[in-house]
């Protein structure tokens, strides 16, 4: 890792690793590095997610039959993951990014 690389920040005992395949495993780690770069990611990797807040987005996995979500937030010296679910519908579920909202509230704190 650089020196100028932004370490990613997971909020222990509150955001879980999910169950990808290895494949999906691989984009993840990918996409994170990426962002860790300061590289700006779009769709169809990521997207901004201005209900959650400023700075928060969603990465994208498609894994096998599943599609996963990394929500996180891009601060000045860090990536914030702030949750990791497995997304069902065409909407992000209200649970989701409430925990999510908690969450940003209590790093901010």
């Amino acid at each position: 890792m650089s020196p100028n690389d932004k370490p990613l920040v997971w909020l222990h005992g509150e955001v879980q690793t999910p169950p990808f395949s290895k494949t999906a495993r691989l984009e993840a780690g990918y996409l994170l590095r990426a962002l860790q770069r300061g590289e700006k990611l779009s769709l169809p990797q990521s997207r901004p997610m201005p209900s959650i807040g400023a700075r928060c987005h969603e990465l994208r996995i498609v894994d096998e039959n599943l599609n996963w979500r990394i929500v996180y937030r891009i601060e000045p010296d860090a990536i914030v993951i702030l949750e990791v679910f497995e997304k069902k519908t065409n909407r992000t579920p209200k649970p989701v990014t409430d925990v999510c909202k908690k969450r940003i509230k209590e790093y901010e704190s």
